[in-house]
């Protein structure tokens, strides 16, 4: 990486330091754990002092992209007489990915913190906070928040009696995966339908309902407070290889490993020692074939890679893939690569809007075509086809579904094609056996692929 690694801890609890007590839910609760100060401290300052403190930090968007908050945040122009909007993106429908969640379920009032104090930043009055669904808890949780706020006089037209405005309301989504990109979102909030925007116009020049928007995630806004209250110093110090990489970010880990969950660890801890110390390492008697670092849309990546990777935005990438949003998804030698990619493709199709023709077909034929080989009845040309589709839906699009589709796809073979041509050839595993039945047969054909 060309950067000295620093010794590293084990967990560094900061957004996640209160999980796990229901008393941290309260006002009152919240409050005894240092809660509101940092809103109290930022009310104080100006959106400018707030917006360099935050890119002084370092701290970059935890949705996914990685983009520098504090830059985003400066694309915003108070005083320019329009009204401005924040959202935040609490959707959290990338699979393999439950971090937001937890913050919503079990520390509330640091979002409503992190929104007000963002909403300040940037000029705005209003902020969103554009909820999943079926998140029936978090929704509950932070609406329950939201009264209290708004009762102990911190939220609303008079905010801790400095006679700035800022509101905070939760908006439920319906769902649709798609909506956790930034500008579907925006539309659903609007009351259409979930579809993408083209850009440009970008949102910081005409965002919800047309005017200067900023979206950040969830996990992004609940750092803010942190930063304002311990320093930007302090953040920037909390980083274990790459400068361009501070903080602390919260890992969501699932699949075929001993000990799931949410960790919460210094950028740059080594993923070696992240899968086996922190996390267990594999079951009994199996050992790691794959892992998939940042959600379902970045690229697989092999054991050895893994176990190579410095756990930070450019270390995933030096290994070919994305930290993405923290996703963490392990598959064991128990385990069918083509079944897996299967059924990430599978998600894909199902929740595409349609709108791009790229995608709208590209995620369907790539299912089916995969389906076929799953079963059994694959070819040699499926192959060649799959890699081509996946050029074709690769940047061009409106949105990134069609790229997050072909990039499992395209790892998949280049890193285990051995496992596709084996059920081509008929020379499966019992392991692949068992994924052919469990996946079921396709009697779809595409041109030159019979089946």
């Amino acid at each position: 990486m060309g950067y000295p690694q620093k010794s590293h801890p084990r967990e560094t609890p900061v957004l996640s330091k209160h999980f796990g007590e229901g008393e941290s839910r309260s006002l009152d609760g919240w409050k005894k754990r240092g809660g509101y100060k940092a809103l109290e401290l930022a009310l104080q300052m100006t959106p400018a002092q707030i917006v360099d403190i935050v890119k002084a930090s370092g701290l970059r968007g935890r949705g996914g992209a990685g983009f520098p908050t504090g830059v985003k945040w400066s694309f915003m122009k108070p005083g320019d007489g329009k009204p401005h909007y924040l959202l935040c993106n609490a959707d959290e429908s990338e699979p393999g990915t439950f971090k937001d969640r937890e913050i919503m379920r079990w520390t509330p009032h640091a979002l409503v913190e992190g929104c007000a104090i963002g909403a300040y930043a940037i000029g705005a009055e209003t902020s969103f906070i554009y909820i999943r669904g079926e998140f029936q808890e978090p929704i509950d949780r932070m609406e329950a928040a939201l009264k209290e706020a708004y009762a102990a006089n911190i939220l609303g037209k008079n905010a801790m009696g400095t006679g700035k405005t800022i509101n905070v309301y939760v908006h439920k989504g319906a769902g649709a995966y798609i909506c956790g990109e930034e500008t579907a979102l925006m539309e659903s909030l609007e009351g259409k339908r979930g579809n993408p925007r083209i850009k440009p116009p970008f949102p910081a020049v005409s965002g919800a309902f047309g005017q200067p928007t900023t979206i950040n995630n969830v996990e992004t806004l609940v750092a803010v407070p942190h930063i304002l209250v311990n320093g930007a110093e302090w953040y920037k110090a909390m980083c274990l290889s790459n400068p361009k990489s501070t903080g602390t970010k919260l890992f969501s880990v699932c699949g075929n490993i001993s000990k799931p969950g949410n960790y919460e660890i210094v950028l740059g801890f080594p993923f070696k020692d992240f899968l086996y110390d922190l996390c267990g390492g594999p079951t009994a008697g199996r050992r790691f074939k794959a892992i998939i670092p940042g959600g379902a849309s970045v690229p697989i990546q092999t054991v050895e890679e893994a176990e190579a990777t410095l756990m930070d935005y450019e270390g995933f990438v030096a290994q070919g893939t994305m930290l993405g949003s923290g996703g963490v998804i392990v598959f064991d030698d128990a385990q069918s690569i083509p079944r897996q990619v299967a059924r990430l493709t599978r998600f894909f199709a199902h929740e595409s809007c349609g709108q791009c023709t790229q995608c709208r077909e590209g995620t369907s034929w790539t299912t089916r075509i995969l389906d076929r080989i799953v079963a059994g009845n694959g070819t040699y040309e499926d192959l060649d086809t799959l890699l081509e589709m996946a050029e074709n839906m690769t940047g061009k699009t409106i949105c990134v579904l069609s790229d997050s589709c072909a990039a499992p796809v395209v790892s998949g073979l280049q890193k285990f094609r051995h496992e596709f041509e084996a059920l081509i050839t008929g020379k499966r595993s019992s392991t692949v056996a068992g994924s052919q039945l469990a996946a079921g047969s396709s009697k779809l054909t595409t041109a030159g692929a019979p089946a």
